[in-house]
């Protein structure tokens, strides 16, 4: 386990352009599914902003919105031979997991050239268990906590 503390939002955002810049700088290992990174913590954790920074990261331009109504949004990845989209998910407002199903969750995880950031992965952990939407088993874990101060954040990795 990796444990990282930020004290404001651009530090939460500049560690997560250096996950995505290491990610992308690196030779795919998971050939067969899509890499997902599970983000969980409290409402306010840290979770978008995270997100917000990884997809910066990735060298996307366009503006970077949270998906809290629409479920899911996706950025195309212009610069990379492996990897072509990012999806970011926020399961927060989800229903029933069938509403994820409809959006295309089995293809978009069993696309080896997508990274799926699922904000709230603890609301549908039970579909999540491998097999049945085709998870990969090496899911990067990060989770989110509060600190003493108003912006500051510990930031777990379970690798």
């Amino acid at each position: 386990m990796l444990v990282f503390k930020t004290t404001n939002f651009k530090q939460t955002k500049d560690l997560a352009k250096l996950l995505a810049r290491a990610v992308l700088g690196e030779r795919k290992i998971n050939n067969e599914k899509a890499l997902v990174l599970a983000l969980s913590g409290e409402l306010g954790g840290g979770k978008t902003t995270f997100a917000q920074g990884f997809i910066r990261g990735a060298e996307i331009r366009k503006k970077i919105t949270s998906p809290s109504f629409t479920i899911v949004k996706n950025y195309k990845i212009k610069r990379h031979k492996d990897y072509k989209k990012i999806y970011h998910i926020d399961c927060y407002r989800l229903k029933k997991v069938r509403e994820l199903l409809d959006l295309g969750l089995r293809e978009i995880l069993s696309n080896p050239q997508n990274i799926v950031l699922v904000e709230w992965p603890e609301i549908i952990k039970k579909y999540l268990s491998a097999g049945k939407a085709g998870l990969p088993k090496n899911i990067i874990k990060i989770k989110f906590k509060h600190g003493k101060r108003e912006n500051e954040r510990t930031i777990d990795f379970l690798i």
